[in-house]
């Protein structure tokens, strides 16, 4: 599984709805297991971002739907980006000649 870093930011209907953070959370998680993506961590952040997230899906089309369906309910929006782990790089690194 490939592993993918989710930055995500709340919306003004997240805003208005901050209360229910954290039962929109165990929704998604719900939801990612339903579609192949499994949500490892997921952290309630200051700055820029409101939530950090992180996830393991088969492939970028799983997690971009994934995505697509998260945002569609209106309280965050998001910007993914796929991670490699230390054993990933290594082999990335190796094929630079």
């Amino acid at each position: 599984m490939a592993m993918y870093v989710s930055l995500l930011q709340f919306t003004d209907q997240g805003v208005r709805n901050v209360k229910d953070t954290r039962k929109r959370s165990e929704a998604a998680t719900a939801e990612a297991e339903k579609m192949g993506v499994k949500i490892i961590n997921a952290f309630w952040t200051m700055g820029a971002y409101d939530v950090v997230i992180l996830l393991d899906a088969p492939n970028d089309e799983t997690v971009s739907a994934f995505s697509l369906k998260m945002g569609s309910l209106g309280n965050v929006k998001s910007q993914t980006m796929r991670a490699f782990r230390v054993e990933e790089m290594e082999s990335i690194l190796a094929k630079i000649k």
